[in-house]
């Protein structure tokens, strides 16, 4: 399993499945989004994404409201509810890591934070 992959797993435990939370990740970082943008940035079909959307909306995790500039749109928005699971799972992660990071030998910890600054390297370019 990727490590994203397992860390998204990781986080999510119960409440919501990793495709919720990366949907709520979006939603939090980008701001209300159409449907149609959502599952663009998702790389899923449509009607993968109304499934996601209907499943956090039912937990009142998100709204849906017509689109300011074409009403014909819905937009999808994360309430005050759905940036509080986020944090906590965010947290849960964050938590899963470091106790795995914990057990590596001190070696192993010195090449990974290497390796993590090499990656920033590699991002901001």
């Amino acid at each position: 399993m990727r490590t994203s992959r397992r860390l998204r797993v990781e986080a999510t435990g119960d409440v919501i499945t990793p495709g919720q939370y990366t949907v709520l990740a979006q939603l939090n970082g980008n701001g209300p989004q159409t449907l149609r943008a959502l599952a663009e940035r998702e790389h899923v079909q449509a009607p993968s994404m109304t499934r996601i959307v209907n499943a956090l909306a039912e937990q009142g995790f998100v709204t849906r409201t017509a689109h300011p500039a074409d009403g014909r749109q819905v937009q999808v928005g994360i309430t005050p509810a759905g940036k509080d699971v986020l944090a906590e799972a965010r947290e849960q992660r964050t938590a899963w890591l470091a106790q795995r990071v914990a057990g590596l030998s001190d070696e192993d910890r010195q090449i990974l934070s290497r390796a993590a600054q090499i990656m920033q390297q590699l991002s901001a370019k």
